[in-house]
Protein backbone atom coordinates (compact mmCIF):
# COMPACT_ATOMS: atom_id res chain seq x y z
CA UNK A 1 0.00 0.00 0.00
CA UNK A 2 2.82 2.44 0.85
CA UNK A 3 4.57 1.53 -2.39
CA UNK A 4 1.43 2.11 -4.48
CA UNK A 5 0.62 5.42 -2.82
CA UNK A 6 4.16 6.75 -3.23
CA UNK A 7 4.28 5.70 -6.87
CA UNK A 8 0.91 7.22 -7.78
CA UNK A 9 1.69 10.46 -5.95
CA UNK A 10 4.97 10.97 -7.79
CA UNK A 11 3.44 9.96 -11.12
CA UNK A 12 0.63 12.50 -10.65
CA UNK A 13 2.95 15.41 -9.83
CA UNK A 14 5.45 14.55 -12.55
CA UNK A 15 2.80 14.00 -15.25
CA UNK A 16 1.18 17.32 -14.40
CA UNK A 17 4.52 19.14 -14.54
CA UNK A 18 5.56 17.58 -17.84
CA UNK A 19 2.12 18.27 -19.32
CA UNK A 20 2.24 21.95 -18.33
CA UNK A 21 5.70 22.33 -19.88
CA UNK A 22 4.57 20.71 -23.14
CA UNK A 23 1.39 22.82 -23.28
CA UNK A 24 3.44 25.98 -22.74
CA UNK A 25 5.77 25.06 -25.59
CA UNK A 26 2.81 24.18 -27.82
CA UNK A 27 0.95 27.43 -27.08
CA UNK A 28 4.09 29.48 -27.73
CA UNK A 29 4.57 27.79 -31.09
CA UNK A 30 0.91 28.27 -32.02
CA UNK A 31 0.99 31.95 -31.05
CA UNK A 32 3.91 32.57 -33.39
CA UNK A 33 2.34 30.62 -36.25
CA UNK A 34 -1.22 31.98 -36.01
CA UNK A 35 -0.10 35.55 -35.50
CA UNK A 36 1.95 35.11 -38.67
CA UNK A 37 -1.20 33.99 -40.48
CA UNK A 38 -3.06 37.00 -39.09
CA UNK A 39 -0.30 39.36 -40.25
CA UNK A 40 -0.52 37.88 -43.77
CA UNK A 41 -4.30 38.30 -43.86
CA UNK A 42 -5.09 34.57 -43.85
CA UNK A 43 -7.07 34.74 -40.60
CA UNK A 44 -8.85 37.45 -38.66
CA UNK A 45 -6.64 38.90 -35.88
CA UNK A 46 -9.71 38.96 -33.63
CA UNK A 47 -10.01 35.17 -33.99
CA UNK A 48 -6.36 34.49 -33.12
CA UNK A 49 -7.00 33.54 -29.49
CA UNK A 50 -9.86 31.24 -30.45
CA UNK A 51 -7.74 29.51 -33.10
CA UNK A 52 -4.88 29.05 -30.62
CA UNK A 53 -7.26 27.52 -28.08
CA UNK A 54 -8.79 25.17 -30.68
CA UNK A 55 -5.38 24.04 -31.94
CA UNK A 56 -4.25 23.37 -28.37
CA UNK A 57 -7.37 21.30 -27.70
CA UNK A 58 -6.72 19.32 -30.86
CA UNK A 59 -3.20 18.37 -29.79
CA UNK A 60 -4.04 17.54 -26.16
CA UNK A 61 -4.21 13.80 -26.93
CA UNK A 62 -0.65 13.78 -28.28
CA UNK A 63 0.61 15.94 -25.41
CA UNK A 64 -0.97 13.63 -22.82
CA UNK A 65 0.58 10.59 -24.50
CA UNK A 66 4.05 12.11 -24.36
CA UNK A 67 3.51 13.40 -20.81
CA UNK A 68 2.48 9.97 -19.53
CA UNK A 69 5.47 8.26 -21.15
CA UNK A 70 8.03 10.83 -20.01
CA UNK A 71 6.61 11.09 -16.47
CA UNK A 72 6.70 7.32 -15.95
CA UNK A 73 10.28 7.25 -17.16
CA UNK A 74 11.39 10.20 -15.01
CA UNK A 75 9.88 8.78 -11.79
CA UNK A 76 11.36 5.32 -12.22
CA UNK A 77 14.76 6.66 -13.31
CA UNK A 78 14.90 8.79 -10.18
CA UNK A 79 13.98 5.81 -8.01
CA UNK A 80 16.78 3.78 -9.53
CA UNK A 81 19.20 6.69 -9.27
CA UNK A 82 18.40 7.32 -5.59
CA UNK A 83 18.50 3.58 -4.80
CA UNK A 84 14.83 3.57 -3.81
CA UNK A 85 14.19 0.64 -6.13
CA UNK A 86 16.78 -1.38 -4.20
CA UNK A 87 14.77 -0.76 -1.04
CA UNK A 88 11.61 -1.98 -2.72
CA UNK A 89 13.38 -5.03 -4.15
CA UNK A 90 14.72 -5.96 -0.71
CA UNK A 91 11.13 -5.70 0.55
CA UNK A 92 10.13 -8.57 -1.72
CA UNK A 93 8.95 -6.61 -4.76
CA UNK A 94 10.15 -7.02 -8.34
CA UNK A 95 9.81 -5.18 -11.62
CA UNK A 96 6.49 -6.90 -12.29
CA UNK A 97 5.01 -5.28 -9.18
CA UNK A 98 5.37 -1.92 -10.93
CA UNK A 99 2.99 -2.87 -13.74
CA UNK A 100 -0.30 -2.90 -11.84
CA UNK A 101 -0.06 0.46 -10.00
CA UNK A 102 1.32 2.20 -13.08
CA UNK A 103 -1.49 0.82 -15.25
CA UNK A 104 -4.05 1.82 -12.60
CA UNK A 105 -2.70 5.36 -12.79
CA UNK A 106 -2.40 5.39 -16.59
CA UNK A 107 -5.78 3.83 -17.47
CA UNK A 108 -7.91 6.95 -16.76
CA UNK A 109 -5.46 9.08 -18.75
CA UNK A 110 -5.51 6.61 -21.63
CA UNK A 111 -9.33 6.79 -21.65
CA UNK A 112 -9.07 10.60 -21.76
CA UNK A 113 -6.57 10.32 -24.63
CA UNK A 114 -9.02 8.08 -26.53
CA UNK A 115 -11.89 10.54 -26.01
CA UNK A 116 -9.73 13.48 -27.11
CA UNK A 117 -8.53 11.65 -30.22
CA UNK A 118 -11.97 10.34 -31.21
CA UNK A 119 -14.12 13.41 -30.52
CA UNK A 120 -12.21 16.58 -29.55
CA UNK A 121 -9.59 16.32 -32.33
CA UNK A 122 -12.11 16.39 -35.26
CA UNK A 123 -14.30 19.02 -33.56
CA UNK A 124 -11.37 21.39 -32.99
CA UNK A 125 -10.14 20.96 -36.57
CA UNK A 126 -13.63 21.56 -37.95
CA UNK A 127 -14.18 24.72 -35.91
CA UNK A 128 -10.80 26.12 -36.95
CA UNK A 129 -11.61 25.54 -40.61
CA UNK A 130 -15.02 27.20 -40.29
CA UNK A 131 -13.53 30.27 -38.63
CA UNK A 132 -10.89 30.60 -41.35
CA UNK A 133 -13.42 30.07 -44.15
CA UNK A 134 -15.83 32.57 -42.63
CA UNK A 135 -13.11 35.21 -42.66
CA UNK A 136 -12.06 34.42 -46.24
CA UNK A 137 -15.69 34.48 -47.47
CA UNK A 138 -16.58 37.73 -45.72
CA UNK A 139 -18.59 40.44 -47.53
CA UNK A 140 -16.75 43.49 -48.78
CA UNK A 141 -19.40 45.66 -47.13
CA UNK A 142 -18.88 43.90 -43.80
CA UNK A 143 -15.25 45.02 -43.90
CA UNK A 144 -16.08 48.69 -44.34
CA UNK A 145 -15.54 50.74 -41.18
CA UNK A 146 -15.31 54.47 -40.74
CA UNK A 147 -11.87 56.00 -40.94
CA UNK A 148 -10.02 52.85 -42.09
CA UNK A 149 -8.76 51.51 -45.40
CA UNK A 150 -10.17 48.03 -45.99
CA UNK A 151 -9.16 45.53 -48.64
CA UNK A 152 -11.63 43.16 -50.28
CA UNK A 153 -11.41 39.40 -49.82
CA UNK A 154 -9.80 38.93 -53.26
CA UNK A 155 -7.55 41.98 -52.92
CA UNK A 156 -9.20 43.59 -55.98
CA UNK A 157 -10.82 46.54 -54.23
CA UNK A 158 -9.88 49.00 -51.49
CA UNK A 159 -12.50 51.02 -49.59
CA UNK A 160 -12.22 54.10 -47.46
CA UNK A 161 -15.21 55.76 -45.80
CA UNK A 162 -14.77 58.69 -43.47
CA UNK A 163 -18.27 58.54 -41.96
CA UNK A 164 -20.74 55.64 -41.88
CA UNK A 165 -24.36 55.64 -40.73
CA UNK A 166 -25.35 51.98 -40.51
CA UNK A 167 -29.00 52.64 -39.65
CA UNK A 168 -29.58 54.87 -42.68
CA UNK A 169 -27.02 53.03 -44.89
CA UNK A 170 -25.46 56.40 -45.68
CA UNK A 171 -21.75 57.00 -46.23
CA UNK A 172 -19.70 60.16 -46.59
CA UNK A 173 -16.35 60.95 -48.18
CA UNK A 174 -15.91 57.66 -50.02
CA UNK A 175 -12.80 56.37 -51.77
CA UNK A 176 -13.00 53.21 -53.88
CA UNK A 177 -10.03 51.81 -55.83
CA UNK A 178 -10.59 48.89 -58.23
CA UNK A 179 -7.94 46.87 -60.04
CA UNK A 180 -9.18 44.71 -62.90
CA UNK A 181 -7.18 43.24 -65.75
CA UNK A 182 -4.19 45.34 -64.76
CA UNK A 183 -6.17 48.59 -65.06
CA UNK A 184 -6.64 50.86 -62.05
CA UNK A 185 -9.86 52.77 -61.43
CA UNK A 186 -10.30 55.23 -58.55
CA UNK A 187 -13.63 56.80 -57.63
CA UNK A 188 -14.13 59.49 -54.99
CA UNK A 189 -17.29 61.12 -53.75
CA UNK A 190 -18.48 63.20 -50.83
CA UNK A 191 -21.77 61.32 -50.31
CA UNK A 192 -23.28 57.95 -51.05
CA UNK A 193 -25.32 55.06 -49.68
CA UNK A 194 -25.42 51.26 -49.52
CA UNK A 195 -28.10 49.60 -51.66
CA UNK A 196 -29.46 46.06 -51.27
CA UNK A 197 -30.60 44.49 -54.55
CA UNK A 198 -33.41 41.96 -54.91
CA UNK A 199 -30.98 39.26 -55.97
CA UNK A 200 -29.08 39.50 -52.72
CA UNK A 201 -26.26 41.68 -54.06
CA UNK A 202 -25.08 44.77 -52.25
CA UNK A 203 -23.78 47.89 -53.93
CA UNK A 204 -22.26 51.18 -52.85
CA UNK A 205 -23.77 54.13 -54.72
CA UNK A 206 -21.52 57.22 -54.99
CA UNK A 207 -23.21 60.58 -55.67
CA UNK A 208 -21.67 63.53 -57.53
CA UNK A 209 -18.07 62.43 -57.61
CA UNK A 210 -15.10 61.94 -59.86
CA UNK A 211 -13.52 58.82 -61.35
CA UNK A 212 -9.94 58.29 -62.55
CA UNK A 213 -9.12 55.43 -64.92
CA UNK A 214 -5.72 54.17 -66.08
CA UNK A 215 -2.22 55.44 -65.37
CA UNK A 216 -1.60 59.20 -65.35
CA UNK A 217 1.42 58.84 -67.66
CA UNK A 218 -0.47 56.81 -70.30
CA UNK A 219 -2.43 58.35 -73.17
CA UNK A 220 -5.61 56.44 -72.28
CA UNK A 221 -5.79 58.02 -68.82
CA UNK A 222 -9.28 59.49 -68.23
CA UNK A 223 -10.93 61.73 -65.64
CA UNK A 224 -14.70 61.38 -65.49
CA UNK A 225 -17.28 63.24 -63.44
CA UNK A 226 -20.47 61.43 -62.53
CA UNK A 227 -23.76 62.12 -60.84
CA UNK A 228 -24.10 58.53 -59.70
CA UNK A 229 -21.58 55.70 -59.72
CA UNK A 230 -22.32 52.15 -58.63
CA UNK A 231 -19.71 49.68 -57.45
CA UNK A 232 -21.10 46.21 -56.82
CA UNK A 233 -20.24 44.23 -53.76
CA UNK A 234 -21.13 40.59 -54.24
CA UNK A 235 -22.57 39.08 -51.10
CA UNK A 236 -21.29 35.59 -50.47
CA UNK A 237 -23.00 33.08 -48.22
CA UNK A 238 -20.68 31.46 -45.75
CA UNK A 239 -20.79 27.96 -47.11
CA UNK A 240 -19.43 25.20 -44.95
CA UNK A 241 -16.65 23.49 -46.90
CA UNK A 242 -16.73 19.69 -47.13
CA UNK A 243 -14.95 18.26 -44.10
CA UNK A 244 -11.49 16.84 -44.43
CA UNK A 245 -10.65 13.43 -42.97
CA UNK A 246 -9.21 14.95 -39.82
CA UNK A 247 -12.48 16.91 -39.33
CA UNK A 248 -14.93 14.02 -39.72
CA UNK A 249 -16.69 12.41 -36.79
CA UNK A 250 -16.49 8.70 -36.06
CA UNK A 251 -19.90 8.06 -37.63
CA UNK A 252 -18.88 9.94 -40.79
CA UNK A 253 -15.66 7.95 -41.08
CA UNK A 254 -17.53 4.67 -40.70
CA UNK A 255 -20.54 5.48 -42.90
CA UNK A 256 -18.90 7.16 -45.89
CA UNK A 257 -18.06 4.69 -48.63
CA UNK A 258 -14.73 5.06 -50.37
CA UNK A 259 -13.01 2.94 -53.03
CA UNK A 260 -11.00 -0.02 -51.79
CA UNK A 261 -7.82 1.30 -53.39
CA UNK A 262 -7.97 4.68 -51.62
CA UNK A 263 -9.39 4.77 -48.10
CA UNK A 264 -8.45 7.94 -46.19
CA UNK A 265 -11.40 7.52 -43.82
CA UNK A 266 -10.13 4.22 -42.50
CA UNK A 267 -6.62 5.64 -42.26
CA UNK A 268 -7.82 8.52 -40.09
CA UNK A 269 -9.77 6.10 -37.91
CA UNK A 270 -6.67 3.92 -37.54
CA UNK A 271 -4.65 6.90 -36.29
CA UNK A 272 -7.29 7.91 -33.74
CA UNK A 273 -7.61 4.38 -32.37
CA UNK A 274 -3.85 3.89 -32.46
CA UNK A 275 -3.08 6.93 -30.29
CA UNK A 276 -4.40 5.50 -26.97
CA UNK A 277 -2.90 2.12 -27.86
CA UNK A 278 0.43 3.84 -28.40
CA UNK A 279 0.12 5.50 -24.99
CA UNK A 280 -0.40 2.07 -23.40
CA UNK A 281 2.55 0.56 -25.26
CA UNK A 282 4.87 3.43 -24.31
CA UNK A 283 3.94 3.16 -20.62
CA UNK A 284 4.71 -0.58 -20.60
CA UNK A 285 8.03 0.01 -22.36
CA UNK A 286 8.94 2.78 -19.91
CA UNK A 287 8.84 0.37 -16.92
CA UNK A 288 11.89 -1.72 -17.91
CA UNK A 289 13.50 1.09 -19.90
CA UNK A 290 13.91 3.21 -16.76
CA UNK A 291 16.51 0.88 -15.22
CA UNK A 292 19.81 2.66 -14.59
CA UNK A 293 22.87 1.82 -12.59
CA UNK A 294 23.04 4.26 -9.64
CA UNK A 295 26.77 4.70 -10.28
CA UNK A 296 26.22 5.75 -13.89
CA UNK A 297 24.38 8.63 -15.51
CA UNK A 298 20.64 8.60 -16.19
CA UNK A 299 20.68 10.16 -19.66
CA UNK A 300 20.85 6.86 -21.54
CA UNK A 301 17.25 5.99 -20.72
CA UNK A 302 16.08 9.42 -21.92
CA UNK A 303 17.93 9.00 -25.20
CA UNK A 304 16.32 5.62 -25.82
CA UNK A 305 12.93 7.06 -24.81
CA UNK A 306 13.11 9.79 -27.45
CA UNK A 307 14.25 7.27 -30.04
CA UNK A 308 11.47 4.81 -29.19
CA UNK A 309 8.78 7.50 -29.31
CA UNK A 310 9.95 8.79 -32.69
CA UNK A 311 10.07 5.28 -34.15
CA UNK A 312 6.67 4.36 -32.71
CA UNK A 313 5.01 7.57 -33.92
CA UNK A 314 6.55 7.37 -37.38
CA UNK A 315 5.52 3.73 -37.77
CA UNK A 316 1.95 4.67 -36.86
CA UNK A 317 1.96 7.50 -39.42
CA UNK A 318 3.51 5.18 -42.01
CA UNK A 319 0.81 2.58 -41.44
CA UNK A 320 -1.83 5.32 -41.74
CA UNK A 321 -0.34 6.30 -45.10
CA UNK A 322 -0.39 2.69 -46.30
CA UNK A 323 -4.04 2.30 -45.30
CA UNK A 324 -4.93 5.59 -46.99
CA UNK A 325 -3.37 4.41 -50.25
CA UNK A 326 -5.07 1.01 -50.04
CA UNK A 327 -1.83 -0.96 -49.68
CA UNK A 328 -2.91 -2.38 -46.31
CA UNK A 329 -6.39 -2.86 -44.87
CA UNK A 330 -7.26 -1.22 -41.57
CA UNK A 331 -7.80 -4.52 -39.76
CA UNK A 332 -4.35 -5.72 -40.82
CA UNK A 333 -2.53 -2.45 -40.18
CA UNK A 334 -3.93 -1.66 -36.74
CA UNK A 335 -2.38 -4.46 -34.68
CA UNK A 336 1.26 -5.23 -35.79
CA UNK A 337 2.85 -2.04 -34.38
CA UNK A 338 1.11 -2.24 -31.01
CA UNK A 339 1.69 -5.99 -30.75
CA UNK A 340 5.38 -5.39 -31.43
CA UNK A 341 5.48 -2.75 -28.68
CA UNK A 342 3.83 -5.19 -26.26
CA UNK A 343 6.32 -7.94 -27.12
CA UNK A 344 9.25 -5.54 -26.65
CA UNK A 345 7.87 -4.50 -23.26
CA UNK A 346 7.46 -8.14 -22.17
CA UNK A 347 10.98 -9.00 -23.33
CA UNK A 348 12.53 -6.05 -21.51
CA UNK A 349 10.57 -6.75 -18.33
CA UNK A 350 11.67 -10.40 -18.29
CA UNK A 351 15.21 -9.27 -18.94
CA UNK A 352 15.03 -7.00 -15.88
CA UNK A 353 13.48 -9.67 -13.65
CA UNK A 354 16.50 -11.96 -13.83
CA UNK A 355 19.10 -9.36 -12.71
CA UNK A 356 16.90 -8.37 -9.78
CA UNK A 357 16.38 -12.01 -8.78
CA UNK A 358 20.11 -12.74 -9.05
CA UNK A 359 20.87 -9.70 -6.94
CA UNK A 360 18.32 -10.85 -4.36
CA UNK A 361 19.80 -14.36 -4.26
CA UNK A 362 23.26 -12.92 -3.69
CA UNK A 363 22.11 -10.61 -0.93
CA UNK A 364 19.80 -13.00 0.91
CA UNK A 365 22.51 -15.44 2.23
CA UNK A 366 24.66 -12.52 3.35
CA UNK A 367 21.76 -10.95 5.26
CA UNK A 368 20.81 -14.27 6.87
CA UNK A 369 24.41 -14.87 7.91
CA UNK A 370 24.66 -11.41 9.47
CA UNK A 371 21.57 -12.13 11.54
Amino acid sequence: MIFNQALRRELSFTTGGVFLVLVTIMVTTLVIRILGYAANGAVNPEDALVLIALATLGYLAVLLTVSLFVATLIVLVRWYKDSEMIVWFTSGLSVTNLIRPILQFATPLIIVIALLALFVWPWANRESTLISQRFQQRDDVSMVSAGQFKESAKAERVFFIEELDIDKSEVKNIFVADSKNGRLSVAVSSTGFIQNSAGGEKSIILNHGRRYEGQPTHPDFRILEFDEYTTKVHSKDTLAPPPRDREKTISELLNESTPDTINPNRAELLWRIGLPLMALGLVLIAIPLAYVNPRLGNYTAMFYAVLIYLIYSNLLNLTQNFVAKGKVSMLVGIWPIHLLALLIAIFLIRNRINPSLKWWRRQLPARLASK
